[in-house]
């Protein structure tokens, strides 16, 4: 599957529908993808992951044991805020309505690429966590030491 990259300011409309932004319509077209696991693990914004991206992960779920608390506790939030939807034609997916009222995404969002699975948030919401929760020096040295290790160097 291709990288979902960025962010993509969209509306929800009345009913409950996000129109997957031209970008990332194109990346689940080329993939033939129109089944999609929509979910949550903290009630405060959606993921969408194509259909074949949550299977993998459901794999790799499998393979560690339900008595595993963290798993338990991820199995839990993520099946009571999900549903697997369908794109319709126009290229719009049907918001989980409990996600949709829990997290507040009822007008303008935020639509972030999150590698394998798209992200939406309440923009407002978004915006001002964005602000709380900056960068700080020790996530830079952090990262830096990540990028560093998987480049060879």
């Amino acid at each position: 599957m291709a990288v979902f990259r960025g962010n993509h300011p969209a509306k929800v409309d009345p009913k409950g529908r996000l129109k997957l932004p031209a970008a990332f319509k194109l990346l689940v077209d080329a993939q033939y993808v129109v089944q999609f696991y929509i979910t949550s693990t903290d009630g405060v914004s959606a993921q969408i992951w194509p259909l074949p991206e949550w299977e993998k992960q459901e794999s790799l779920l499998a393979e560690s044991s339900t008595m595993d608390a963290a798993v338990e506790k991820y199995l839990n939030l993520t099946s009571y805020y999900g549903q697997q939807v369908e794109m319709d034609k126009e290229g719009r997916i049907l918001l989980p309505q409990l996600l949709r009222e829990k997290a507040k995404l009822n007008a303008d969002v935020a639509v972030l690429g999150k590698l394998h699975y798209i992200e939406v948030h309440n923009l407002a919401v978004f915006e001002e966590s964005l602000q709380a929760n900056a960068l700080t020096a020790e996530d830079r040295q952090s990262l830096a030491a990540i990028l560093k290790r998987h480049s060879g160097q």
